[in-house]
């Protein structure tokens, strides 16, 4: 279509964004927490230049937050589930994500940072602090529990996924090792089995629901497989 493509100076307006970010992760890979001079020093553009796209340090810290090394692993691994049992899909999506976690864990404790200052940034200018996390945890898991969504009420549903959300992520990690004191191996084993204790509960809360309905009602409870012809 006409006008749909970008002109060279956009191109490299792009180009030049994409090598100051690549430069930060490089810089954050390294162990370092980088500083717009210091992405611009090793992007090889001027200092001037840099602050134009990223003015404040949390401008960079947040770009940086968006290459997410988890989302690509993740999604295949969602797109290709083949199981229907809710704690395996469960299962499947905290081995893959966690993988990258540790893998990247200098890269996604400093996406947290950048979402704590953000935050505090707002507040300390009066402003009404405005999410700037994607919600990606809450969708994966909706994606998990889609099997069990007859089971489960709305509110069920939203508060299973709520507190699936706590055995996922940096944030969960960071409870585990910098907090319990646990390696990386004893922290994924908790989260773990912390994550199906909490599908189990919300699962057999569900199921017992109708139960318990029916011994108040006085109604005669009928019991059939699921799957069963009536």
């Amino acid at each position: 279509m006409p006008g749909s493509r970008k002109g060279p100076r956009a191109n490299q307006k792009e180009r030049t964004r994409a090598a100051i970010v690549d430069a930060a992760v490089r810089l954050l890979r390294d162990g370092g927490t980088p500083s717009v001079a210091e992405a611009a020093e090793a992007a090889r553009v001027s200092r001037a230049t840099a602050y134009r796209y990223f003015p404040k340090p949390e401008d960079l810290l947040l770009e940086i937050a968006a290459v997410t090394p988890a989302v690509a692993p993740v999604e295949s691994a969602l797109a290709t589930l083949a199981s229907s049992d809710v704690e395996q899909r469960l299962a499947v999506l905290q081995e893959t994500f966690h993988r990258v976690v540790l893998a990247e864990e200098a890269q996604m404790r400093t996406a947290l940072r950048a979402y704590l200052d953000t935050w505090l940034a707002g507040r300390r200018k009066g402003e009404r602090a405005m999410p700037v996390r994607e919600g990606r945890r809450v969708r994966w898991l909706e994606t998990v529990l889609s099997p069990a969504r007859r089971e489960l009420s709305e509110k069920q549903r939203r508060r299973l996924q709520a507190a699936l959300a706590l055995t996922l992520g940096m944030d969960a990690f960071i409870v585990m090792k910098d907090v319990c004191r646990l390696s990386d191996g004893e922290a994924q084993d908790v989260l773990r089995w912390a994550a199906q204790a909490l599908l189990r509960a919300g699962l057999g809360e569900a199921r017992g629901a109708p139960r318990r309905a029916a011994r108040a009602t006085g109604r005669p409870r009928t019991s059939r497989k699921v799957g069963a012809r009536s």
